[in-house]
């Protein structure tokens, strides 16, 4: 058969398409679909595969009640349909799995998970809740969700991923399974599975699809049980340089030339959830040479950089970020990352050890880079400090990105050209969006980029923080010099379809 033709295959019987991946995977074979005339269960085999057992195909064909027609596919062809039939039959067995749920013991909520299993090789044999569970963190993986809510209500249960920063409904599991689910959850964590009044953390290390997952926990009581809230953190994926976090070429390099100085404060500022730690990490990762003591305090330590000292933050000891820091001096460091600056004790140790020969690098909860200095100032460091030892302010915002399998050019229409006056003076400008796909589970987005504003400390900068001028007046004179702001940046990218007029105008309206 030629597999150019695949795409007309009609879908599985219901019986093959239930037989564990892993039964294919020992045969290497892979059922693809059915050819309509004459009718016939259609599999793949890897080329060269000569010894597949011929009792294989016959209990295929007397499965699907149909004869079996072999096609052999390249080996990278074959581990993708053997990998897409696993994730496919991973979201069909969530509704199998759903319907069985019954009365749960102890052993089947308190099952561990054997060290380094991956949760896409589930059993057969394993009990219902084990398995649900399993299969949410396996899709959540897979659609990218960097949290997963288990929320419930008077009668139901929700479970909503977030994805790219914003959160979708996706499963309602019965009422009747709130309970077993919590638990499994804080088998898994560790956690006291009896305590149901008082909030838990705790911490899940899985295996999904050959990636090592990290997941923090946090369990709340709510009116209708407990609400849970976890993080996934795919410990491979923040592992990018600057080029990767949304920076054009020029601008990468004058970032470069700035966290590549011997000393000074570099800060990067926006609110929660906007990727400063990704920036801040890239520009460890860029700087980290055998040469570099580099040492790192965080709130918490989210990913093992190789080659780095990293501390976390205990208010269990009273190990704040100000005692950490202190104790950083006496490291004989060259570069201190502060994951984020709370307090005038905090910026003020900061500060001091850039004026001691030392590069710092930290983040700040402001809007845009000029109010991170009158910040500092409110805090009550004395202005002629931020001008000897600040060197630049990055302020950035998350954007979802245009699914490239979909993205589609149109006009702008009648309320974009009014948005976009000022920027279409120079002739008819085109935009883009994404019309909705599989691979972008019909969202039109995939992933997320940074949008990014350089306030560099000029000399008429300076002048104007030692006379506590507003962020206002400052963020207007670095504009002047040339400082393009949140907005023209994320329009920049717009025009050239990387992302959309309404994510830029979301994350940047004011």
């Amino acid at each position: 058969m030629d597999p150019l033709i695949l795409g007309e295959l009609t879908p599985l019987p219901n019986n093959i398409a239930r037989i564990h991946f892993t039964f294919f995977q020992k045969n290497g074979v892979v059922p693809l679909g059915c050819t309509k005339h004459p009718v016939s269960l259609v599999v793949a085999l890897p080329e060269g595969q000569n010894g597949t057992k011929m009792d294989v195909m016959d209990i295929l064909g007397l499965y699907a009640n149909m004869p079996v027609e072999k096609i052999y596919v390249s080996q990278e062809d074959y581990f993708n349909y053997l990998n897409t039939f696993k994730e496919e039959q991973g979201k069909e067995v969530v509704i199998g799995v759903v319907e069985d749920l019954g009365e749960n013991t102890l052993y089947e909520i308190a099952r561990e998970i054997p060290n380094g299993h991956d949760l896409l090789d589930y059993s057969a044999n394993e009990p219902p809740i084990i398995k649900l569970v399993n299969l949410l963190f396996s899709i959540a993986v897979k659609d990218r969700t960097s949290d997963i809510h288990i929320q419930p209500y008077e009668k139901d249960l929700r479970v909503r991923f977030r994805i790219d920063g914003l959160l979708y409904d996706m499963y309602k599991p019965p009422k009747r399974a709130q309970e077993a689910i919590i638990s499994r959850v804080k088998v898994m964590a560790g956690l006291d599975v009896a305590e149901k009044r008082l909030p838990q953390d705790g911490r899940i290390k899985i295996r999904v699809n050959e990636k090592d997952i990290d997941v923090r926990v946090s369990i709340i009581p709510s009116a209708y049980g407990e609400q849970v809230v976890m993080r996934l953190l795919d410990k491979g994926s923040t592992m990018v340089g600057l080029e990767k976090v949304g920076m054009s070429p020029e601008f990468e390099k004058t970032v470069a030339s700035l966290i590549t100085r011997p000393q000074g404060v570099f800060l990067v500022t926006g609110p929660t959830g906007s990727g400063k730690t990704t920036t801040l990490y890239a520009a460890l990762q860029l700087i980290n040479t055998p040469e570099k003591n580099i040492l790192t305090v965080e709130d918490p330590v989210e990913y093992i950089l190789p080659g780095i000292g990293q501390m976390q933050v205990n208010p269990k000891i009273d190990l704040d970020f100000a005692k950490a820091l202190r104790s950083f001096l006496r490291q004989d460091p060259d570069v201190i990352m502060v994951g984020e600056i709370r307090d005038e004790e905090t910026a003020r140790i900061a500060i001091q050890a850039a004026l001691t020969g030392h590069l710092v690098f930290s983040t700040l909860h402001t809007n845009d880079s000029a109010s991170a200095l009158t910040r500092l100032i409110d805090m009550g460091i004395e202005p002629y400090l931020l001008t000897s030892s600040i060197t630049a302010i990055l302020a950035q915002r998350l954007v979802r990105k245009i699914c490239p399998h979909c993205r589609d050019v149109y006009k702008p229409m009648e309320f974009e050209r009014e948005l976009l006056a000022e920027h279409l003076k120079n002739g008819e400008r085109m935009l883009y969006k994404g019309r909705g796909c599989d691979n972008c589970i019909n969202t039109g987005y995939m992933g997320r980029m940074g949008i990014f504003e350089l306030l560099k400390m000029s000399t008429q900068i300076r002048q104007m923080v030692q006379l506590k001028k507003s962020s206002e007046e400052i963020k207007a004179e670095a504009i002047k010099e040339g400082m393009l702001t949140l907005r023209e940046d994320g329009l920049k990218k717009a025009f050239e379809g990387a992302t959309t007029l309404s994510e830029v105008m979301r994350v940047t309206i004011e």
